[in-house]
């Protein structure tokens, strides 16, 4: 596929709103052919929504989209939108649905072209399935059965059974099989939505190749700081309803916020000192026009009279200037840099100092089934351990073990303190609850004592506590299941996956949190930049079973 000259998409003056909240709001960007654009935010801020906009999948609700690409448009959302039932075949067809027209029409005009006698119609017919006939060719269409099937295997899916119900996959997979079917398309125009997430290395390597080779026009939704590093010559960032063009790729996106907030800080700061000032003039003024009565009782006639009444009127004269600046200052405040949805929380052991020496997990021959063997594992007090290996090897299920929700069919599981767990699958909250309720379920406490401690994580601002559920983006609700670990005190905490849809601002933000954090840490996650940085124990499974543990050293 050969990326068209043509090919562009751009914004102007863009509205979407959903209900009374207005997600995006007078947007207006452009990117040229061949650009390769990443989009950053926070979670809700709109960028699954911009994504979609650009896709075709929704309208704006006033504002214009434009998207040329004659060479096709492939869209990867984060979820498979299918009826229950649906095969692996379906879902290939659905991210194929371009191809799949063009190859329905063809065998359309070829059955109309036979019947056809010869003369100006036929010719204007065989003009016309040429054409079409070409554009199919350009893109490979018929290659790209084959091709699904090669970047499965990429994908860590070789031999994927095409008749296979979706609901036997995992989500992971499902995400995977979603990916391989979109690049096979060959699309001119490539829209992903967190294309890394559930992607082990090899596969996250394969698919950064493929890309950077793309000749067209790739625009990804991502939370992955690498693959933003590696890939994007653009940065879109989507904060408080608009988009913000960054070039020079990630590192120039970080540059040019360091120095935005440097600019809105000093400019706040300014303004605080000008009140600050203007306040400080008119209570010295206050002061002195106090003292003045009292100096013209002494010298009520004459020149001295004179001079204090003198005082008086510019006494009252800068004290009356001084207080109009305060109320113009006051009238038009400037506003401090927002400070970014943080991760604040202190997290604290449960059992403190009384821990000990003893082991804050020990398993003893554990056997769940053909998925998990572990003849020997221990956590010390304190400790820190990734755990790896590619999917299917039997993470998740190490960290149901260990949680206490999944009994291994043989074996010993030793957890003697409090255990916090975070899934990688979502709690099935109503969707009418709020987020205040989902936050506060099954915790004591009334609703006022919720809402405070929820707001001091940092992770949700006031607003949006009245959000329902089922209008939050999955990042939005994934940070629901981290403010529920943090507000209680663990020996132990279980994270699976837990940078998965959350910022690269939150994800520093909770690095820095469990650094600081005084118990044990079992971590299993594809983020590359946290396990560059970690520095505890290494466990690596495969097929279930244990293929190495390393544990840090000392050099002396």
């Amino acid at each position: 596929m050969r990326a068209s000259l043509t090919s562009q998409l751009s914004l102007h003056g863009v509205t979407k709103r959903y209900d009374d909240r207005t997600v995006l709001e007078q947007v207006s960007l452009s990117l040229a052919p061949g650009e390769k654009a990443g989009v950053v935010g926070d979670n809700g801020a709109g960028k699954s929504t911009l994504l979609r906009l650009l896709a075709g999948a929704e309208r704006p609700d006033s504002g214009e989209v434009t998207v040329v690409a004659p060479g096709g448009v492939g869209y990867l959302p984060q979820h498979l939108a299918l009826p229950p039932g649906a095969t692996v075949q379906d879902a290939v067809d659905l991210a194929l649905g371009e191809l799949r027209s063009m190859e329905a029409l063809l065998r359309q005009m070829e059955g109309a072209l036979a019947d056809l006698p010869p003369g100006p119609a036929l010719d204007t017919a065989l003009a016309s399935y040429a054409a079409l006939r070409a554009r199919y060719e350009a893109r490979e269409g018929y290659g790209a059965d084959v091709r699904v099937d090669v970047a499965l295997s990429d994908l860590g899916l070789p031999g994927l059974d095409r008749s296979r119900p979706l609901d036997t996959l995992s989500g992971g997979e499902r995400s995977r099989l979603a990916l391989a079917a979109t690049l096979a398309s060959q699309p001119e125009l490539l829209l992903l939505d967190e294309p890394t997430n559930d992607l082990d290395d090899r596969a996250v390597a394969r698919l950064e190749e493929r890309l950077r080779r793309h000749p067209g026009t790739v625009v990804a939704v991502t939370h992955d700081r690498v693959f933003l590093e590696r890939l994007t010559s653009t940065v879109l960032e989507v904060e408080e309803g608009r988009v913000t063009r960054h070039g020079h790729g990630y590192a120039g996106y970080l540059t040019a916020k360091a120095a935005e907030r440097r600019r809105r800080q000093l400019r706040h700061d300014e303004w605080r000192e000008e009140l600050a000032r203007s306040r400080r003039l008119a209570e010295t003024g206050a002061a002195r026009l106090e003292a003045i009565p009292r100096r013209m009782e002494k010298a009520i006639f004459g020149a001295a009279a004179f001079r204090a009444r003198g005082r008086s009127h510019g006494a009252m004269g800068r004290i009356r200037n001084a207080k109009e600046r305060m109320e113009r200052l006051t009238a038009s405040p400037v506003a401090p840099p927002p400070d970014p949805l943080s991760f604040r929380a202190a997290l604290v052991t449960a059992a403190g100092a009384e821990a000990g020496s003893r082991p804050a997990a020990e398993l003893s021959e554990v056997a769940v089934g053909s998925r998990l063997r572990v003849p020997e594992l221990r956590l010390d007090t304190g400790g820190r351990m990734l755990v790896t290996g590619p999917n299917g090897a039997g993470k998740s299920t190490l960290l149901r073990v260990l949680a206490g929700e999944l009994t291994p069919d043989s074996g010993t599981v030793l957890t003697p303190g409090r255990v916090g767990h975070l899934r990688q699958e979502e709690t099935p909250w109503p969707r009418s609850a709020t987020v205040l309720e989902a936050f506060a379920d099954g915790r004591p406490g009334d609703r006022d004592e919720h809402a405070d401690r929820l707001l001091s994580l940092g992770l949700f601002e006031p607003s949006s506590l009245r959000l329902r559920v089922g209008e939050l983006s999955y990042g939005q609700r994934r940070r629901i299941e981290l403010a529920r670990l943090v507000v209680e005190p663990f020996d132990l905490l279980l994270l699976d996956e837990p940078t998965n849809h959350l910022s690269p601002a939150l994800v520093e933000e909770l690095e820095t949190a469990l650094a600081d954090y005084a118990g044990a840490v079992v971590l299993v996650t594809h983020d590359r930049r946290m396990r560059e940085r970690f520095t505890g124990t290494r466990l690596e499974l495969d097929g279930g079973e244990v293929c190495s543990l390393r544990r840090p050293t000392t050099c002396r």
